[in-house]
């Protein structure tokens, strides 16, 4: 086994996955690979994935999405509504773990949202309150 390799003694947490690569600028592509995300994490992982999945896109589960492309290059004050809907509908459906507490969009840039959510454990029984998810969204897909 390689060395600094996660094995089943490391995973502490009942919620965990592999980790998307993570790699940064600096570091190589791929590098991220076989890392392992529990808990929050894991959680904060599964959401920026439903959020990022266009419909249509899973073959196994074509439901299985969040329809934010549909109003990303609607202008802000009609499509800021339909995002909120969008995000809270698609988590409720697809994370049975969590409970929205708020979505908040805000333009960072002429391209760019800012989408923040707060979200909760619906069973919290480590106490670990209320969370917070933050993604950076382009405006548009060109």
């Amino acid at each position: 086994m390689p060395a600094g390799a996660i094995t089943l003694d490391d995973i502490v947490s009942a919620d965990w996955s592999l980790a998307l690569d993570s790699s940064t600028p600096t570091q190589a592509p791929g590098s991220g690979i076989g890392n392992v995300v529990q808990g929050v994490d894991d959680i904060n992982q599964c959401l920026a994935i439903i959020l990022a999945t266009p419909p249509g896109s899973d073959p196994l589960r074509p439901t299985f999405a969040c329809d934010l492309w549909r109003w990303i290059d609607a202008p802000l004050t009609v499509a800021r509504p339909h995002l909120v809907r969008e995000i809270v509908e698609a988590i409720t459906r697809w994370e049975p773990r969590v409970r929205v507490l708020s979505v908040v969009i805000d333009p960072v840039a002429p391209a760019q949202l800012l989408i923040k959510i707060t979200w909760q454990l619906k069973v919290d029984a480590g106490g670990s309150g209320n969370q917070r998810l933050v993604l950076t969204v382009p405006r548009t897909l060109a």
